[in-house]
Parts: structure tokens; sequence; C-alpha cells
């Protein structure tokens, strides 16, 4: 789904006039990073108190009673003495059918999630998939996941319907969605700083965007390899991925940009979380700052997960790490053309687990923040 039309998509409860009170909801692969964050989410978010999540995870498989304390894999999360400790448990219909599960959180492998969202939603849950597997239309760039359906005909059904989990662009095709794409961290923070700007028409396309953006080690997921353990990342930085990272697709695809119009480069950072995100526009015509920061203002105005700090302040990870927001700052050139804008987030949280919970609240009617402040 790409951008279209000039205002801003606002929140509508219109399809949904009496919200649930509750949902009843699991989360499948909740042994990695943004599992984690999207088990504490759950377990504290208000609407959730009486309707404890299903956690699933292979951990579990070969458990006794298939049933493993989710303190063990997630230590952090491990509750006061006489409290009912959540458990992981394996994998099993018949108990997600009794639990009446209604929405599931895949965050799974991009081929799992291929594979099983149709499953969940043959069985009437709605699914919120952390993964690349739904987010982009275009095959082409879908290619770049490497999946494989084995019923090409129900997944190019359910790839049509599926929804771009960006509730900044797509509230309104969210609350009533089956299937939501949660998007990419680094297309996360690079889209909602571009969007406002590409909307308004203030961009010369032809002069190319520069992105450079910067992330947190755990972006990689939590299986360590040659280039993500302690002894690569500490003390380094390192540019990958330069004309290949798999989230430029998304920008491409939500932005309306061609591969030609933008150049997303992304590093790594030797720190555990955290995004920052350097990005280099010029405006088709001359501008002054207050046009750019009402421009972004305005844009935004409805949505609670975006600060817009006035120039020449710029965002700083320090400030949105453990949070779920987007902060975005800029700074103009005296030629009033030259525009730079810095934007941070979360890679875990805004970037991942919490615009999912996010996302949970549009599609069920809620406050959009609720849980997430």
């Amino acid at each position: 789904m790409q951008l279209s039309g000039t205002e801003l998509e606002t929140p509508s409860q219109s399809r949904n006039a009496q919200p649930p009170a509750t949902v009843r909801t699991a989360v499948a692969g909740v042994g990695g990073y943004a599992g984690g964050e999207l088990a504490r989410l759950l377990l504290a978010h208000p609407r959730l108190a009486e309707t404890r999540p299903l956690f699933l995870g292979r951990i579990a498989d070969d458990a006794p009673g298939g049933r493993v304390p989710l303190e063990q894999v997630h230590p952090q999360l491990a509750l006061g003495a006489g409290q009912q400790r959540p458990e992981i448990v394996a994998f099993n219909w018949k108990l997600i059918r009794e639990a009446g599960t209604e929405i599931v959180f895949l965050a799974l492998p991009h081929e799992n999630s291929r594979a099983w969202a149709p499953e969940w939603l043959e069985h009437g849950v709605r699914v919120i998939d952390l993964s690349g597997a739904w987010r982009l239309q275009d095959a082409e760039k879908r290619a770049v996941y490497k999946l494989h359906d084995a019923d090409p005909t129900v997944a190019t059904a359910l790839q049509a319907e599926a929804v771009f989990g960006s509730p900044e662009l797509h509230r309104e095709q969210i609350a009533p969605a089956r299937l939501v794409a949660n998007p990419g961290c680094y297309s996360t923070s690079i889209i909602l700083a571009l969007a406002p700007l590409l909307r308004a028409g203030l961009v010369d396309l032809d002069h190319g965007i520069v992105c450079d953006a910067k992330s947190g080690v755990s972006g990689a997921g939590k299986a360590a390899t040659a280039k993500t353990h302690f002894m690569y990342a500490a003390d380094n930085l390192s540019a990958y991925a330069v004309f290949g990272h798999r989230h430029t697709g998304e920008m491409l695809e939500q932005l309306g940009l061609t591969a030609e119009q933008i150049q997303f480069t992304p590093h790594l950072l030797p720190i555990p979380r955290g995004i920052l995100a350097t990005i280099y526009v010029r405006l088709a015509e001359r501008a002054e700052p207050e046009q750019i920061e009402a421009c972004l203002r305005a844009f935004y105005a409805s949505s609670p997960m975006v600060r817009v700090h006035a120039t020449p302040n710029l965002p700083q990870i320090q400030h949105v790490v453990r949070t779920n927001y987007c902060d975005l700052g800029f700074e103009l050139g005296r030629d009033g053309k030259r525009l730079v804008l810095v934007s941070c987030l979360d890679n875990l949280l805004k970037g991942a687990a919490g615009q999912a919970v996010q996302n949970m609240n549009v599609m069920c009617g809620w406050n959009e923040a609720e849980g997430l402040k």
C-alpha cells in the first residue's frame, strides 16, 4: 500500500462503536528480543489484566507437561513471590481455541510467518506479524526474503489483504484488518521522517534522498553471528547491506519512491538498542524553518507516539530508548533548501514490539497509546 492524497488519516472507531473491554492474545515466538518485549508490554497492558496472554515457544516442546516458566527465558520478567508465574507452552491448536485467542503476534522468522499466518486466519484469529513476510506488495521487492508459498493462490489473496502496520499512516485500514504487517525498524524511522514532506510536495526528488541510519546490535536478532558478537561489534562502527538492505523495499512502497530517488545505508552501532537516522534532502523551493516544523507538527497532530523537536534541537537515542516514541528533528541550511532530518526510535519497541501493541490498540478501537506510555 502506498501513500495517497495529501491529508493525514485520522483515527476512527466508526467500525467499532463499542470497543471490547479486553481481548485474548497469544505470542508465537516469545523467545527472541522482540518476543520478550511483547511479553513485557502485554503483561502490563491495562486492558489485558484479566486475560493474560498465551505465550507459545519451541522451548516448551520437550519440557515436562509442555510448559516452561517465562522467566526461564526472560529473567527480567520474573514476578514477586505469591504471583502466578506466566508460562511458555508448546504449540497446540486445542489449547489456543480453548483460550479463546482473538489476536496473535507472530514474532517468528519470515518463512515461518509466511507459512503460519494463513492457518491462524483460518482459525478466525487476527494476525499481527512482526517479520517481513507480509510487508511488501511487490513480488520483486519481497524476493529479498526468499519466501516459498505452499499455496500461492492463498498467499496472493492474503498479501493483497495485508495492511502495512504504520498507525501514523494507515489507521483506517489497520482498524478492521485481519492481517497487519508490522513495519521494519529502519523503515519506520525513515518513513515517519519523510512522509510529511513528500505528501506536501516539498522534496526535490531529482536531487535524490540520502538516508544514513545506525542501529544497536539487537536489531540483528538474538542469535549471534560473526558480525554481531562482542569482539566484532564493541568499539566499532560498520556499514553493511549498502545496496541491498531488506527494509529498503518498504521505504520505496510506502513513500512512493523509486530506487534511484533514495539511497539507504545502514550501520551497526556498538550499543544494545536504538536507531538514529540522518536523512539528507533538498527542497523543491526555498523554505523557512517554521514551515518545515509546521508541516511535521500538522501531519502528526493526531499521533501520540511521534514527538517533533523544535529546531535546532535534534533527537538522540538516549531520549527514546525503552520507549515507543519516534522523535523527529531537523535543521535547515541558510539557503533554505538543504534540509537534514534526524529520526530516533528504539528498534525493539517503536521498531518492533511497541508498534505491534500500538497496532493491537488500533484494531481494538482503544486509545492508540494505551499501555505504551
